[in-house]
């Protein structure tokens, strides 16, 4: 079992096909490591035990209406400024560099889809760029264990596989996109602007270009 795929299925958007994954395979696999399941199991019986509509407006509302704890990476280094743009661009190469496509409307940044990302790496090279996001990572899962959330359990996998030590995040002020759309306008294909500086004393997730869901 890969452990960022199956990262990214968990912190995925709440469907019947996770649910059916974690009673036919998740289950069944991860207790081929107790550690994982230890780890796990409080939020995989919280999926399968709850209704999908109520899994879902709780997903709502922890990631999409709490800023905190958003799964795009780069909302949190750089919120609305236009280094975001830049950071974005060098991971959407970075994936097509691989013959990772991105599939959907997600950004780039969204954390499922960079583990999803991972999965496809070798082991050397997917540790090295979890190194390189796993600051933000944990920023993401210390929020999320304030507020006692059980997804916070899945980032604590990540930092346990991380190669180095998540160091404090000082992260950039996170506006309502809404008034950045209303500040900047949408982009000309008409998505969100991809808009605070990175902090200076910190380096994260500078990729740079070097030249698929619940299959667990």
């Amino acid at each position: 079992m890969n452990p960022f795929k199956l990262s990214s299925a968990l912190l995925s958007y709440p469907s019947v096909d996770l649910q059916d994954a974690i009673i036919t395979d998740i289950n069944k696999e991860l207790k081929k490591w107790p550690k994982w399941f230890d780890l796990l199991s409080s939020l995989l019986q919280h999926l399968c035990a709850t209704d999908l509509i109520t899994l879902q407006e709780n997903y709502v509302a922890t990631f999409d209406r709490t800023p905190n704890h958003s799964l795009h990476l780069f909302e949190h280094l750089h919120g609305e400024n236009r280094d975001r743009g830049e950071a974005m661009v060098n991971l959407l190469h970075e994936y097509q560099a691989q013959g990772f496509e991105p599939q959907g409307f997600e950004l780039p940044d969204y954390l499922p889809l960079f583990l999803e990302f991972l999965s496809l790496q070798t082991e050397q090279q997917a540790s090295q760029l979890l190194a390189e996001a796993i600051h933000v990572i944990a920023y993401i899962g210390e929020n999320l264990s304030k507020n006692d959330s059980l997804y916070s359990s899945v980032i604590d996998l990540l930092i346990h596989l991380s190669p180095i030590e998540p160091q404090e995040l000082k992260v950039a002020p996170i506006r309502d996109m809404d008034e950045a759309l209303e500040t900047f306008g949408p982009l000309m294909d008409g998505t969100e602007p991809l808009l605070n500086k990175k902090p200076s004393d910190i380096q994260i997730i500078q990729i740079q270009p070097r030249s698929k869901q619940l299959n667990v």
